[in-house]
């Protein structure tokens, strides 16, 4: 579905994609995560035929976007980071005026807008503008529009951002049932939860390079470990205990608030701090996630 080798975008002399590469295979959710900046939307923008690349090679169901970018916009549906409905419309007109873009018939569009709002939960909304709906109805609006020309590739840019659980878990399930009906997904989000829910397959970018690929099972076994320990001390007593606990994993980090003990087994290893007479305030044995490889792979410092 998208194949790029060794693709680069700059803005001037400033490279925002330096040379990644990539493969997103038929009927799969592919994820993209990064920190803000590292190169996420601008190559979902190329992907997307909106944005020319500056060197490399890019694929896009099998056609160029430079050469064949309408015959690949009219294939594609994009779920932009902001929603940009027209607000002053109804929910169905919403669905109809956008149809028309790609040539579909009135009579056409009648149905498939009616198909779209019970998809999206939102056929007692439908003569209400846009307006008056809440966030997480107009996030569903905004999906349904981008199905309106049944694409097979489905580019998603943070879908979730803003919204309060119950509207995430609900859009994550109209995305599981895209994907099981064939549509092939992109997505990007800053929610490792919900990377580890939706995507078959992710990247990791930093400073416009691919710096881990693979499912998430695999990228926690590869760069985090089983289990993590938290242990909480008194405000700064932590830094006094770093000794004692040094060797009881495979790697540990020193929080202002905490110390992780990154290890196969964390009761285990809280035994072993317990026998040393460490008495923490607080101790949690959790699974390693995705936002563990994040943090190890990115850095914990704030980059803007």
């Amino acid at each position: 579905m998208v194949e790029a080798k060794a693709l680069v975008k700059r803005f001037g002399s400033f490279e925002a994609v330096r040379g990644i590469d990539l493969h997103v295979r038929r009927g799969e959710a592919f994820g993209f995560l990064g920190p803000n900046g590292a190169g996420k939307s601008s190559t979902m923008r190329m992907v997307g035929c909106v944005s020319p690349r500056s060197e490399g090679e890019l694929s896009v169901l099998g056609m160029d976007p430079e050469r064949d970018g309408p015959r690949i916009r009219a294939r594609l549906g994009v779920v932009p980071q902001q929603d940009n409905l027209d607000t002053e419309l109804t929910v169905r007109q919403n669905l109809q005026v956008y149809g028309r873009y790609f040539g579909l018939s009135r009579a056409h569009l009648r149905q498939k807008a009616a198909e779209l709002m019970e998809f999206a939960q939102l056929t007692e909304r439908a003569d209400h503008e846009v307006e008056s709906l809440s966030g997480g109805m107009k996030r569903r609006l905004t999906i349904a529009r981008s199905l309106v020309n049944d694409p097979e590739l489905l580019l998603l840019d943070e879908p979730t951002t803003g919204l309060d659980p119950q509207a995430r878990h609900l859009l994550w399930d109209r995305l599981f049932r895209l994907k099981s009906a064939g549509v092939t997904l992109i997505i990007t989000t800053h929610y490792m939860d919900e990377a580890e829910q939706l995507c078959d397959r992710l990247v990791v970018i930093d400073g416009g390079r691919v710096v881990a690929e693979g499912s998430p099972a695999e990228l926690i076994a590869r760069y985090s470990t089983r289990e993590v320990l938290e242990l909480r001390f008194e405000p700064g007593a932590q830094e006094a205990v770093v000794g004692s606990v040094s060797d009881l994993g495979d790697r540990m980090e020193v929080l202002p608030d905490r110390i992780l003990i990154y290890t196969a087994a964390g009761d285990a290893t809280l035994e072993q701090a317990h026998a040393r007479g460490l008495r923490p305030m607080s101790s949690l044995v959790r699974r390693s996630t995705l936002e563990d490889v994040f943090l190890r792979l990115t850095g914990r410092t704030l980059v803007d």
